[in-house]
C-alpha cells in the first residue's frame, strides 16, 4: 500500500489470510468440513440447531464469520488481479469531479477499505525517514506533505492536516475520498490503484492541469495514499512540463528525492515517465 513496489502482493497476502481463517470457521462442531453449499443451502434453523444431534452442522457465530472471511478472500484476491492488470479502478466508485467514495462501495467493499483505511492510517502516525539538521542525520515522522520546489507539495491522504488553501490539487487515490477539497480552487484527479502510475497521456494532462495552476498563483499539491509513488510520478512530470528540470531523472534525483527521501518510482512508473518524455517532451523538441 505504501511500499510502491508489489503493492498488490499485499491483497494477496489479505485474500490468502482470510481464506485460512474461513477454513477453521467451516467445520462442524465435531471438526468435520462443512462446504460453503451447506451453509447457504440447508437454512438457518440447520445451522442453529442440529434435528438429531449429529453434529453435522456448523453453528451461527462460525458460519457468519465464514461467510464473511470467505467474501474477503474472494474479493482481496480479485482486486490483486485488477492491481496487478491495472484495470477496474472504477469498481469503488469514486466520483472525479468531487473526489468521494460513496457508501455503498464501503458496504460493498469492506474487505479492501477497512485493512486499507487501517494501514494508511498506521503507516502515517508511525513512519520515518532520515534528514539532514544542523549537520547530522536525524529520523523524523514523514510530514504529511512537503514542499519538493517553491510551490510544488508531494503528500498523501492526510495532507489536509496542514490546513492549508491551494491553487490545485491533484489526487491519484482511488481508494480515498478527497480530503482536501474544500480548501482548493481546483481539482484534478486520477484515480489509481496504489502502485498503478497513471498512463502518460494521464501524466501530460495532470501536468498541463498543474502548470495552468499554478501560472494563476498559488501552491500544488500532488497526492496519493502516502506521498511516495503516484504523486511523485506526477510531479516528475509537472516540474519538467514547468521548465524546472529537463528531464524526468533529474526532476526526481534533484527536484524531488532531497526534499523527501522516501519518495519512490518503481519500473512501471520509470517506463509511463520515460513514454511521457518521449512523446510529449523529446518529439516536441524536434518539431
Amino acid at each position: 500500500m505504501g511500499t510502491v513496489h508489489g503493492v498488490w502482493l499485499k491483497y494477496v497476502a489479505i485474500s490468502g489470510i482470510s481464506y485460512l481463517g474461513y477454513s477453521m470457521f467451516m467445520k462442524d462442531d465435531v471438526g468435520s468440513k462443512i462446504t460453503l453449499l451447506d451453509i447457504l443451502g440447508h437454512g438457518v434453523r440447520r445451522l442453529a440447531s442440529p434435528p438429531d444431534g449429529r453434529g453435522d452442522v456448523i453453528s451461527l457465530w462460525r458460519a457468519i464469520p465464514a461467510l464473511l472471511l470467505g467474501y474477503s478472500s474472494i474479493l482481496n484476491g480479485v482486486i490483486a488481479a485488477l492491481f496487478k492488470l491495472e484495470i477496474g479502478m472504477s469498481i469503488l466508485g469514486k466520483d472525479r469531479q468531487l473526489g468521494t467514495i460513496p457508501e455503498w462501495s464501503y458496504v460493498v467493499f469492506f474487505p479492501f477499505h477497512i485493512p486499507t483505511i487501517l494501514y494508511t492510517n498506521i503507516h502515517s502516525l508511525i513512519g520515518t525517514h532520515i534528514v539532514e539538521k544542523d549537520g547530522k542525520m536525524v529520523r523524523e515522522r514523514v510530514p504529511v506533505a512537503t514542499e519538493v520546489q517553491p510551490g510544488w507539495w508531494v503528500g498523501g491522504c492526510h495532507s489536509h492536516e496542514l490546513k492549508k488553501e491551494w491553487a490545485a490539487v491533484i489526487d491519484l487515490t482511488v481508494e480515498f475520498p478527497e480530503s482536501c477539497i474544500n480548501n482548493t480552487q481546483a481539482y484534478f484527479s486520477i484515480p489509481t490503484w496504489d502502485g498503478v502510475p497513471g498512463s502518460p497521456e494521464e501524466l501530460e494532462e495532470a501536468a498541463t492541469f498543474a502548470l495552468g495552476a499554478s501560472q494563476q498563483g498559488g501552491d500544488i499539491l500532488i497526492h496519493c495514499a502516502h506521498g511516495r509513488g503516484r504523486s511523485t510520478t506526477v510531479m516528475c512530470a509537472c516540474l519538467v512540463k514547468s521548465g524546472l528540470f529537463k528531464t524526468w531523472e533529474d526532476a526526481f534525483e534533484q527536484g524531488i528525492k532531497p526534499q523527501r527521501s522516501v519518495c519512490k518510482l518503481n519500473s512501471r512508473m520509470k517506463e509511463n515517465l520515460t513514454k511521457w518524455q518521449e512523446i510529449y517532451v523529446d518529439q516536441k523538441k524536434g518539431q
